[in-house]
């Protein structure tokens, strides 16, 4: 069964990112092409082969980029050129960097913490510009009022560091913050023009597995966060979800 639509997904871990991945691409759930983006080629290749082996069927691509404007560009350049995704219009766009400093504050560089917050919301800035404009492309520019029509799902995964943070975590609290600020003003602009956008909070841990973790609530799997984010994108107009808590069952809040 070919693929119904595309999903990119920059941040393509071992853990998060791939079963974001396995969920969107599997032909029994997402039936997706899926796009992965992250910056080290051999991890790719890595998350590549364990997909291939766990979602049979699946089309799955990558391709090795940072967080830059220049490079993210380049990437959704390549993206649309590809030969695997001709004829596919954009359904659903994540952006899960993981994103971690710890400093004592007065021993924070004013270069290091500016270089966080341009990598983390430069990054999460660029990619939504581009996400963006490929759902206009594949769907057009009629408002929702207009076509009553979904034209996607943009998704940031972020932590709980979004809302509050612990000491020396400036530089982490900063740019989580400014991330789920982005979401909310995008939320608020792009809802008229029929993009669904999204910001989780993952509050615990996620493996990629199923065990004894999973069983009891103390790990979140990633194929439960790939099964809830398939389920956010499939969301019609009558109701959308934008912030959403996700913790196993035994996490403490």
């Amino acid at each position: 069964m070919p693929p119904s639509g595309l999903a990119i997904i920059i941040g393509a871990g071992p853990n998060t990112g791939t079963g974001i991945a396995r969920i969107l691409s599997h032909p029994s759930h997402g039936n997706l092409a899926v796009a992965l983006l992250a910056r080290r080629p051999e991890a790719l290749s890595s998350i590549r082969s364990n997909l291939e082996s766990t979602s049979p069927g699946s089309v799955i691509e990558t391709f090795p980029t940072d967080t830059q404007p220049s490079n993210l560009k380049a990437a959704f350049q390549s993206i649309r050129r590809h030969s695997s995704f001709k004829d596919l219009n954009l359904r659903v766009a994540v952006f899960s960097i993981k994103h971690s400093s710890r400093k004592p504050f007065m021993s924070e560089k004013y270069e290091d913490f500016t270089q966080s917050l341009e990598d983390y919301v430069g990054g999460a800035f660029t990619f939504s510009q581009e996400a963006l404009k490929m759902f206009f492309e594949h769907h057009g520019a009629g408002t929702l009022s207009e076509t009553g029509e979904k034209k996607g799902t943009l998704i940031f995964t972020g932590t709980l560091g979004a809302l509050r943070c612990s000491a020396e975590y400036a530089a982490y609290g900063a740019g989580r913050a400014s991330v789920r600020q982005l979401a909310q003003t995008l939320a608020r602009e792009m809802s008229p023009k029929g993009v669904h956008v999204v910001h989780t909070i993952a509050n615990g841990g996620i493996e990629d597995k199923q065990g004894e973790d999973q069983r009891i609530g103390k790990k979140m799997s990633a194929d439960a966060v790939g099964k809830t984010y398939l389920w956010l994108s499939q969301q019609e107009p009558e109701l959308w979800t934008h912030e959403l808590d996700m913790r196993p069952a035994a996490e403490k809040f």
